[in-house]
């Protein structure tokens, strides 16, 4: 089994739509770090298990963007959960929005 980690830093702003009284439901930014993990028994045509430029590729697309334009509900774990489907092989993603909070998206 070969097993991939890329680890990456963006900076996005969101709001979330929450029922009760937050701060977080105000516009404010995160210096994200993500960490997309992939996994596969075989290697490509080209000996690797995905190009880290394909995973690159589709985290970036969120640097310096405000996440409410991508989604719904914009949380760390919607934002794991959908790089996850992007990257081909991709296991697990986690998103650290701060210091002291990650989400985790782990593929079923």
């Amino acid at each position: 089994m070969y097993r991939l980690t890329k680890r990456l830093e963006i900076s996005a702003a969101h709001r979330l739509n929450l029922p009760y009284p937050s701060r977080c439901t105000e516009v404010h930014g995160h210096n994200f770090i993500i960490e997309v993990t992939c996994e596969s028994d075989t290697l490509n045509e080209q000996g690797m298990v995905v190009d880290f430029s394909h995973i690159r590729e589709a985290v970036m697309v969120y640097d310096h963007k405000n996440l409410n334009d991508f989604f719904e509900q914009p949380t760390a774990e919607n934002l794991a959960r959908a790089i996850c489907e992007k990257v081909p092989h991709c296991v697990a993603v986690k998103v650290q929005e701060s210091e002291n909070n990650v989400a985790e998206y782990v593929k079923p």
